[in-house]
């Protein structure tokens, strides 16, 4: 692992799809369902977002030394309730990840995305993003009502990602509550719109990793790695201690032989990027599983300030302990090969 202190590793970075890529690439007999999108988008300003060229780039303007890479179109086709039309267009995206990162191998690190409604399927794209050099998979973080993290449904596939180590992802707005034509932020009045970009996502996620935790999966598959995804993390110590708490007393009717945070503790990793308050708990709370990110290329992204952020959030910590959470944590996780620090 490299322990230059100079190093950063974003942990949830995010490519730009072609907005043709579907119609362009599914097969024939799904063309006329393929999703369409508009031509340029907000998140499009970056020329990095489609060219891993013009990436590798504006990266090194951020002092970014490699990333990990997730959908930006694609993330609403996990509100797709056609699982042979999410399947193939799951595979036309991971086929042009796969293709993008090929350009940079030593910086540019992709997750592919599963389908879960057909668990056959979903272990063989699993496989196939393993053998194709991803680094991970990305599931909904909402599930459909019918098939709940809970559920035996899934377990097949936490086998296989466990068995093949690759880290299964959960990353806000994916999944049934933001399915396309659902959501309708746009109409929204500002009380319900705050609700939804803060509260709403806040509670998916916190529903869905006690789901995976409480139903036993992470006692059953004591090696799966799950990876919260732009949730940011302040909240997560309280949470934490308040299902700990209920735990204790036996409010839990589940097959857990730990508390809920030291499974978290051994298999959970969550990312975060512009979260003021965490730098109160940083380095108390959370070293070996938090992971920096800086969401580039999309509007919000600390990019090309990244440094300045750290630096507000980060800065009082120590050498080793910000080593950890900009670095070491990521490669660590993903495995990822020994990374050359770009120049700044």
């Amino acid at each position: 692992m490299n322990s230059n202190s100079n190093l950063m590793v974003s942990s949830d970075s995010h490519v730009i799809e072609p907005s043709d890529l579907w119609v362009e690439r599914l097969p024939s007999a799904f063309r006329d369902r393929a999703p369409r999108y508009k031509a340029r988008t907000i998140f499009q300003a970056h020329d990095g977002g489609t060219n891993p060229v013009g990436r590798v780039r504006e990266m090194a303007m951020d002092g970014v030394s490699a990333e990990i890479l997730y959908p930006s179109l694609a993330m609403d086709q996990f509100g797709l309730k056609d699982a042979e039309l999410q399947e193939a267009c799951f595979r036309v995206y991971n086929d042009w990840l796969i293709e993008y990162c090929s350009h940079a191998p030593d910086r540019l690190f992709g997750v592919g995305n599963i389908s879960t409604y057909r668990l056959d399927s979903a272990v063989r794209e699993v496989q196939r993003c393993k053998d194709a050099g991803m680094r991970g998979v990305m599931i909904w973080q909402v599930p459909p009502a019918e098939l709940p993290f809970w559920s035996s449904h899934y377990d097949p596939f936490w086998a296989a990602a466990q068995d093949l180590e690759m880290p299964v992802s959960l990353h806000i707005l994916t999944g049934a509550a933001y399915a396309p034509g659902v959501v309708g932020q746009e109409g929204r009045h500002a009380p319900t719109r705050l609700s939804f970009l803060v509260n709403e996502k806040l509670l998916h996620i916190a529903n869905g990793l006690i789901h995976i935790i409480a139903s036993g999966v992470m006692e059953r598959f004591p090696r799966l790695k799950v990876v919260l995804v732009e949730t940011e993390v302040s909240w997560l110590p309280f949470t934490m201690s308040q299902w700990d708490k209920y735990c204790a007393r036996g409010m839990f009717d589940s097959t857990m032989t730990m508390l809920p945070s030291a499974y978290f503790r051994r298999q959970a990793y969550a990312t975060f990027f512009n979260d003021p308050p965490a730098s109160m708990m940083l380095g108390e709370w959370g070293a070996d599983n938090l992971m920096w990110s800086n969401d580039f290329p999309h509007h919000n992204s600390t990019w090309p300030n990244s440094r300045e952020v750290i630096k507000r959030d980060l800065g009082h910590l120590s050498e080793a302990t910000q080593s950890k959470l900009l670095q070491g944590n990521v490669m660590q996780l993903y495995k990822l090969p020994s990374v050359a620090p770009v120049a700044v």
